[in-house]
């Protein structure tokens, strides 16, 4: 179950024959830069190459955080930061772990949105695989292209849906390569093992045919059968090519999202993020918000603003908890509540409704807006997972502060542009009271001389660690009791000081602890259910602990 490749060829040169000159320079796993030593320049032919000074990882990592920092906006720190880690990844991780608060929201959300969008105007290098739909029937012999053969985590979009922005075809390729970057800063997984994968089916974006950078397709989305023939191709080859592979579905539109998870989750180790992994975290932070109102999870009462995948994936989750604490299905289900565009979602609505939301649609009369909904449910929590920004009122916050002395709203929509409402407006209509939580990240706020933390809701606690343990137990599944379990994990790993400050995650600083936890947790619940087809070592968060990828220099001769 190693997590990690062999350091031959990799960390270090090992018995395989080194690259020299340029070619060492040009390889960004075995780039150094101006650390290589005196000895490492003599022998690799790397005299004149590079200046003539010798600095260590601590010289560069200082005079590379001065150079982030000097730049003027997120968007070109963005492109400094991939700039570095496809010249040294080393560097780029050590930069990223040291500084995770600082730089995660410059490599993932919220500023990979822009990126994104931008994606066509900034793309330099490939740091994935484009698979598109010329590509039919030869997609294995193109995965045989990517140059390390032992790829064990792929994360896959098709651009349909990236975070609030809706079809971004081809750009969405961003979403992939950061969630990736984060596996490995969040969870120490190797980047060797990271394969960002791009399906270019088409898009339905008017804007991006007509313009001069879009780097995709020029056509319509493919559906139906051209869109499952390509789709199955692309499974098929993927457990050909990389058997020991896990499968990360991400940014699918929700017309294929559920149906993908559910055609392939028990034919290969796959989940879908957006579904399941928001599930995950959105439940945690509910079960750590407990700890703060004094009550139970069977007692909650919950109203969701969207009803998509993330929605929809919440509330799957919420059920299965809520029944380990007595609840019958139906019961728990009576306890989400769920509007979407067109109002609550209920039976008699007139429309025909999407199948992820039939569990949840109400025998009752329609209520049109959200505010009305508040007000005649009644709800404990309130979850915008719409995309829908400023929908959070000052109206509807008041109100939930009426109902509930510590009222909990959840404004997880990224990126920040699309947050339902701000940290500073929730607290401060609340008078402070409101337990609070955002997808993207947001400064913590004074309010009569008290200081609110917002915790940040984001993903990041969640699916590192899941991976890592479907990876470390060589999982044949990957399934949503090892999502519960994680989300179980993250809620105990919320100390007195974080919930001191109504901070319902552990701080980002300690994202690399708490994956291992997750993992750990993830990879035993594997082995409980003999899902496992790794051997079980005798300490198993020690086993993963030192399997874990550290960005360090090694000597190279």
């Amino acid at each position: 179950m190693n997590l990690q490749p062999s350091s031959k060829g990799l960390s270090a040169w090992g018995e395989v024959s080194p690259p020299r000159g340029a070619a060492v320079l040009a390889d960004p796993l075995l780039n150094k830069g101006t650390a290589f030593t005196e000895r490492e320049r003599d022998v690799l032919g790397l005299r004149g190459l590079l200046p003539p000074r010798v600095f260590t990882l601590e010289e560069q990592l200082q005079r590379t955080l001065i150079s982030v920092r000097s730049k003027a906006t997120n968007l070109e720190k963005y492109i400094y930061l991939t700039t570095l880690q496809n010249r040294n990844e080393i560097l780029f991780y050590r930069l990223v772990i040291e500084h995770i608060e600082e730089m995660v929201p410059i490599i993932y959300t919220p500023t990979v949105g822009e990126a994104c969008q931008k994606y066509g105007a900034i793309y330099t290098k490939p740091r994935g695989m484009f698979i598109s739909l010329r590509d039919r029937g030869h997609i294995a012999e193109i995965l045989r292209h990517w140059p390390q053969p032992g790829v064990r985590l792929i994360v896959v979009t098709d651009g349909e849906r990236i975070l609030g922005l809706g079809d971004l075809g081809a750009l969405g390729m961003g979403i992939p390569v950061g969630k990736l970057a984060l596996y490995t800063a969040c969870a120490g997984l190797h980047p060797s093992y990271t394969l960002p994968i791009t399906l270019d089916v088409g898009t339905d974006n008017a804007e991006l045919h007509a313009g001069a950078a879009y780097i995709g397709l020029k056509q319509k989305r493919a559906r139906g059968a051209d869109y499952d023939d390509f789709i199955e191709e692309f499974v098929l080859a993927v457990k050909d090519v990389f058997p020991k592979a896990v499968l990360q579905w991400e940014d699918f539109g929700n017309t294929n999202a559920f149906r993908l998870l559910n055609n392939y989750r028990h034919r290969l180790p796959s989940f879908n993020d957006d579904i399941q992994g928001t599930a995950a975290v959105a439940l945690a932070g509910v079960i750590g918000a407990l700890r703060l109102t004094q009550s139970k999870l069977s007692q909650q009462k919950i109203l969701f603003l969207g009803a998509g995948e993330a929605g929809t994936g919440i509330a799957d989750l919420f059920v299965a908890a809520a029944r380990d604490e007595g609840l019958s299905e139906a019961e728990a289900r009576a306890r989400c509540w769920f509007v979407d565009s067109k109002g609550l979602v209920v039976k008699n609505r007139g429309d025909k409704l999407a199948a992820h939301k039939l569990p949840y649609a109400l025998d009752r009369e329609p209520i049109a807006t959200l505010a009305e909904a508040v007000k005649i449910f009644q709800p404990t929590a309130l979850i915008g997972v719409s995309g829908m920004p400023a929908t959070f009122t000052k109206e509807i916050v008041e109100q939930m502060t009426k109902l509930n002395s510590r009222p909990i709203i959840f404004a997880l929509s990224n990126p920040t542009s699309k947050a339902e409402c701000t940290a500073e407006q929730a607290y401060t209509w609340s008078g402070g009271k409101v337990i609070f939580a955002s997808g993207s990240p947001f400064a913590p706020i004074e309010l009569n001389g008290q200081r609110h933390v917002p915790g940040q809701g984001n993903n990041i606690y969640i699916f590192p660690g899941v991976g890592l343990g479907a990876l470390a137990s060589e999982a044949r599944e990957v399934t949503d009791a090892m999502f519960l379990t994680a989300a179980r994990t993250l809620a105990n790993l919320v100390g007195p000081d974080d919930l001191a400050v109504g901070r319902v995650y552990p701080a980002l600083t300690k994202v690399r602890e708490v994956s291992l936890q997750i993992a750990t947790a993830v990879a035993s619940s594997a082995f409980d259910a003999k899902l496992a087809q790794a051997r079980r070592p005798k300490d198993l968060e020690a086993d993963i602990r030192k399997r874990m990828f550290e960005p360090v220099y090694r000597d190279c001769v």
